[in-house]
C-alpha cells in the first residue's frame, strides 16, 4: 500500500490549506488519519475518519479550525486547515490502518512521506 500527500506549503497566521491524501495498492476500507511532527517534538495526532467516514475526531488544539473529509469512493482524504497559526507548522503526515482509526502513531500500517506546513506570524 502507497500513501501520498499534498498540498503543504508557506501561509501567514490565519491562512489556510488544504491537504490531500490517497492510499492506494490494497483494499478499499482503510481508516485514516492526519499526524503532524514539529522539529525536537514527537508525532501527534491531528484528526481521523473512519473508512466509511461517518465518524470524525479532531485533537483539541484544532477543533473548530480544521476538518477531514473522505472522498465518497476509495481511500482519499482531505485536511482543510483554517486560521492557521505558528504553532502549526510541522510536517503533516497521512496514515492507513485496517479497522477502526486510532489515535496512537504505532497503530498504523502505512504511512506517506510528510508534507511540510510553514505558518508565519
Amino acid at each position: 500500500v502507497q500513501v501520498a500527500e499534498s498540498g503543504g506549503g508557506s501561509v501567514q497566521a490565519g491562512g489556510s490549506l488544504r491537504l490531500s491524501c490517497g492510499a492506494s495498492g490494497g483494499h478499499t476500507g482503510y481508516a485514516m488519519a492526519w499526524f503532524r511532527q514539529a522539529p525536537g517534538k514527537e508525532r501527534e495526532f491531528v484528526a481521523g475518519i473512519t473508512w466509511a467516514g461517518y465518524r470524525t475526531e479532531s485533537a483539541d488544539s484544532v477543533k473548530g479550525r480544521f476538518r477531514i473529509s473522505r472522498a465518497d469512493a476509495g481511500n482519499t482524504v482531505y485536511l482543510q486547515m483554517t486560521n492557521l497559526k505558528p504553532e502549526d507548522t510541522a510536517v503533516y503526515y497521512c496514515a492507513a490502518r485496517t479497522g477502526y482509526f486510532s489515535r496512537s502513531p504505532s497503530d498504523y500500517e502505512y504511512w506517506g512521506q510528510g508534507t511540510q506546513v510553514s505558518v508565519s506570524s
